[in-house]
């Protein structure tokens, strides 16, 4: 496993072989990712500010994890390495969905991703990795919608792609039906 080398995909997610994360996103080629949604008991969402020095994406708010897995790695172990590294916890997901999407930076770099969606509840302590993380909250699915339609630049590219499956997907839960 080389956590550097993203693997490269084709448009039905078969691996092509791996590149340096760097170069995929300079030549914006198509390579798998994972998104993470977290739920508490109370059925808010958690979401996390990405830190500052982040390579693209800095200070914006999204999911509670988001990554790549690395060459050789299995995506669900990637998804709970993660999950670890960058919150300080773990808990069950469920893969939900998978989506593609191409998203330029100003800073020259492109996410071209074949982002795989998994979801899980946690109701524990949460210990940001500052590397990663700069801060992270629970809102209600009603104030994130309320937030995204204010002010959508606050918001990652894949965020603002996933949330309204993931929106649609939580209001189905047993739970959360009235």
């Amino acid at each position: 496993m080389n956590l550097t080398q993203v693997i490269l995909v084709d448009e039905n997610d078969h691996s092509l072989g791996s590149c340096e994360k760097m170069e995929a996103h300079q030549k914006g080629l198509l390579h798998r990712a994972f998104s993470v949604f977290i739920f508490n008991s109370k059925g808010e969402m958690l979401l996390q500010q990405r830190a500052l020095h982040k390579y693209h994406s800095a200070g914006l708010w999204t999911n509670a994890c988001c990554s790549h897995p690395a060459y050789g790695e299995a995506t669900p172990d990637a998804v709970h390495r993660r999950l670890k590294e960058e919150l300080g916890i773990d808990t069950a997901v469920e893969k939900l969905f998978e989506f593609r999407y191409k998203a330029s930076f100003g800073n020259g770099l492109t996410e071209h991703e074949f982002d795989h969606v998994y979801a899980g509840r946690f109701d524990g302590e949460i210990h940001v990795n500052p590397d990663e993380v700069m801060d992270c909250c629970y809102r209600s699915i009603a104030e994130i919608i309320h937030s995204l339609e204010a002010s959508p630049q606050l918001y990652t590219a894949w965020f603002q792609l996933a949330f309204p499956k993931i929106r649609d997907w939580w209001q189905q839960q047993p739970q959360n039906r009235e």
